[in-house]
């Protein structure tokens, strides 16, 4: 089965006016060319459809978008959208209830959101060509993330997720996990992504694309599973972003051969288009080098790097909180970056303990 797995997908200032027109050559340009041919479209809705205006409490800004979204989407051939991320569920119930009806009125299917925490734990099988596909999509701890007595996205577990893999791969062909995490604009993952994409693909996973990080990361083939960390946004169009937000990559993957592709894509000023030329040779060259760091074990100095860029913000975060003059917004800042793998992962990087800086067993000071 021929699949196309694509990323983030927001309609922004930009391009919202389009996506209520449903103007798909403005919007894709060329990119229309890549949806020939498929047997299966998936992509990661990252935004409520809706005109409800009253949003959730939060920090981070709120993302709709209009309900024509849903048709622009069916008409380029999507049939499954993920919904495990945190911004679906940015304008509560009504939008939450307004998106699964957009979608359900073009006919697309959704994974990844339930009634609850048990609910949302449901997969997404796909049976066609006489293979049977499941698609696992699980987002981290912030916002939108179902609770035992709330509606919400699928959340990762440590425990549940490895269990729901193994599950699924005893009675699918193929399992594709979509894990929306790991530190926005880091083209490295942490040493606990690392290890827990590794342990999916121990347990069964065929495929694992992490998406949220908005930029184009790293990949590697990892005891017969496709693990990219970090696809980058497919269509969430803001030119005034970081140069990493405005290129990704759209995976092709073959479920029968399970062999994978990757489809360089560039961030114009009102939609997107493939990359060619010197802008792909570019793009992929720097995919290229990130992958042999996972090889030779530097992607390790990138994480670390990256982590002391943000050193200022963290220090803020933490140095506001829990005192007797805190804000509730500086408290309330706190919790989310505890709640948020993300954030604690760099706070390890950062803050290590003295367990892992006291001597080792060569004497030497580390």
């Amino acid at each position: 089965m021929k699949t196309l797995l694509l990323g983030d997908v927001c309609p922004t200032t930009v391009t919202a006016p389009l996506f209520k027109e449903k103007n798909i050559s403005e919007l894709f340009n060329d990119v229309v060319s890549i949806f020939n041919d498929k047997d299966f479209i998936f992509a990661n809705l990252e935004c409520a459809l809706t005109d409800h205006d009253v949003a959730i409490k939060k920090f981070g800004p709120s993302l709709k978008a209009p309900k024509e979204t849903a048709e622009v989407l069916k008409t380029l051939g999507v049939r499954c959208c993920g919904l495990s991320n945190n911004h679906v569920f940015d304008y509560g119930i009504q939008g939450i209830n307004d998106t699964l009806s957009a979608l359900a009125n073009v006919g697309i299917d959704v994974t990844g959101f339930g009634n609850n925490y048990e609910d949302s734990r449901r997969n997404y099988t796909l049976e066609q060509n006489g293979e049977k596909i499941c698609i696992i999509a699980v987002c981290e701890h912030e916002y939108s993330y179902a609770l035992e007595d709330r509606m919400g996205s699928r959340p990762y577990d440590e425990y549940d997720t490895i269990e729901d893999i193994r599950n699924a791969k005893a009675t699918h062909d193929r399992v594709i996990v979509i894990y929306h995490g790991g530190k926005e604009f880091c083209q490295y993952p942490s040493p606990r992504l690392y290890k827990l994409c590794h342990a999916m693909a121990r347990n069964g996973a065929d495929v694992i694309l992490c998406q949220h990080s908005h930029c184009i990361g790293s990949y590697e083939k990892y005891n017969g599973c496709h693990i990219l960390y970090g696809q980058g946004n497919f269509h969430f169009v803001m030119p005034h972003k970081l140069k990493v937000w405005n290129t990704a990559l759209a995976v092709e993957y073959d479920t029968e051969k399970n062999e994978i592709s990757f489809i360089p894509l560039k961030s114009n000023e009102h939609g997107i288009s493939l990359a060619l030329g010197e802008e792909k040779n570019e793009i992929m060259s720097e995919f290229e080098y990130r992958n042999g760091t996972l090889i030779n074990g530097e992607w390790r100095n990138g994480w670390h790097d990256f982590c002391e860029s943000q050193k200022d913000n963290y220090l803020k975060v933490i140095s506001r909180a829990c005192l007797p003059e805190s804000t509730e917004k500086n408290n309330g800042m706190f919790s989310h970056f505890l709640d948020c793998e993300a954030h604690t992962d760099v706070w390890r990087e950062l803050f290590p303990s003295y367990n892992l800086t006291n001597e080792k067993q060569n004497g030497e000071d580390q």
